[in-house]
């Protein structure tokens, strides 16, 4: 199955449940392809600089694969994510 950037970029915007949370697509990474998703938990967590330091609070924010591995199929965390 073929997903293309363009229908990957459409979904910016669009909340996701995914790891019993509740999260926002917010950027399409061209590399891999993967979806960067951010907490619509209130929590913020500590972002650091690139010396490790924290210094300001930020919504957390992870990085799920689109494709598997071998490029083959969808990648399996990609078909987590609760799209409903």
């Amino acid at each position: 199955m073929e997903i293309s950037l363009q229908q990957l970029r459409q979904m910016i915007g669009v909340r996701v449940g995914y790891l019993e949370q509740a999260w926002q697509i917010i950027e399409v990474l061209e590399d891999g392809p993967s979806l960067v998703l951010e907490s619509l938990r209130p929590q913020r967590v500590v972002q650091q600089d690139k010396f490790g330091e924290g210094y300001r609070r930020a919504p957390y924010r992870m990085t799920v694969p689109v494709l598997s591995i071998d490029e083959a199929a969808l990648h399996p965390d990609f078909l987590a994510l609760d799209l409903a």
